[in-house]
């Protein structure tokens, strides 16, 4: 039997799926480890090589104290501030990498919690969560999407181990 050629507006079924018309959206999760910034390297060069963008969710912790209002939102406002500071202070990095200014995210109460709803409720492509190299563990988040919340997350993880240079999350960005 001759091999057919595809057709207008059809593909090859071993053609490459051409990239979603808004592009791939690669989400890392924002703190101030220091894991996190090669797997935001990752992600942006990622975004870059697949014309997606890298979004960035920052989760504030709640504030406990609420005996006097006041103090409460002062306390919640400042978190925010300084959430908001360690976000865009990325935002340049992210530009220069991805080629794209990043979307940006902030939420509050626990991380994990939000994160989860997060992904529920926000169209996300690719998960990418850095992983603390040492003796303790990849950290609680990953430890806690890998085991019991494995069946709340239903799109890719790249776990990038923190101890990776600038030039090995570039050498695995190239497939």
């Amino acid at each position: 039997m001759p091999i057919q050629e595809p057709g207008p507006g059809e593909r090859a079924d071993d053609a490459e799926a051409p990239p979603p018309a808004a592009g791939r959206i690669f989400l890392v999760v924002i703190d101030d480890t220091e894991e996190f910034k090669p797997a935001l390297d990752y992600a942006c060069l990622r975004a870059r090589r697949s014309h997606g963008q890298v979004a960035m969710l920052y989760v504030i912790a709640p504030v406990e104290f609420e005996h006097f209002m006041f103090v409460g939102d002062v306390m919640r406002e400042d978190r925010r501030k300084a959430a908001e500071a360690l976000v865009h202070g990325h935002a340049d990095r992210v530009l220069e990498l991805s080629g794209k200014p990043p979307l940006t995210f902030f939420r509050e109460g626990d991380r994990r919690e939000e994160l989860l709803k997060f992904l529920e409720e926000e169209t996300v492509h690719v998960l990418v969560l850095g992983a603390n190299p040492g003796k303790g563990g990849p950290g609680p988040l990953i430890s806690s999407l890998m085991g019991k919340d494995l069946r709340r997350v239903h799109v890719p993880m790249a776990i990038i181990p923190g101890s990776l240079s600038a030039e090995e999350i570039r050498t695995l960005t190239l497939f």
